[in-house]
C-alpha cells in the first residue's frame, strides 16, 4: 500500500472543499483530512499514470463482498453513473483517488468499512 496518497492540487482543492461542505459521513471526514494531511501534491504532468485521480478508468475489486467493478472517474458535472462515469467526488472515488494500481484500501463508506485493491488505472479519453 503506498504511503501517501498523490493528489493534483485542483483534486486536493475539491475534496477539501467537499469536505468543507460536509458532504461525507464523519468517518470518511475523518479519514479524508488524514489522507490529505499526507498527500504529495503534483502538477498534473507530474501524477503517475497508475494513481487514480480525474479522467481514468479504474477496476476496483471489493474483497469484502468479492466484486469488481470499473468505473471512469470525471469532473462533478460530467458524471453519468449509468454510463459508468462517476463524480470524483462520489464515495467510491474518494475512497481511491490518489492511491495507485496494487493498494488495498480499508475505507469507511456509509454502509461500513470495505476492503477495496486497485487493480488496474488507465488513462480515460473523453469521446469528441
Amino acid at each position: 500500500m503506498s504511503e501517501n496518497i498523490i493528489l493534483t492540487t485542483g483534486i486536493y482543492d475539491a475534496i477539501k472543499e467537499h469536505l468543507r461542505r460536509r458532504k461525507v459521513s464523519i468517518e470518511e471526514e475523518k479519514r479524508l483530512q488524514t489522507e490529505l494531511k499526507g498527500a504529495q501534491q503534483v502538477l498534473r504532468r507530474d501524477l503517475p499514470e497508475d494513481v487514480v485521480t480525474v479522467d481514468r478508468k479504474v477496476t476496483i475489486k471489493d474483497h469484502t463482498n468479492d466484486h469488481e467493478n470499473e468505473y471512469i472517474f470525471v469532473a462533478s458535472t460530467k458524471a453519468k453513473p449509468k454510463k459508468n462515469k462517476y463524480s470524483i467526488l462520489s464515495d467510491i472515488a474518494l475512497a481511491a483517488v490518489g492511491y495507485k494500481a496494487g493498494d488495498i484500501i480499508k475505507w469507511p463508506f456509509k454502509d461500513g468499512e470495505r476492503k477495496i485493491e486497485i487493480l488496474k488505472v488507465e488513462p480515460w479519453i473523453q469521446p469528441a
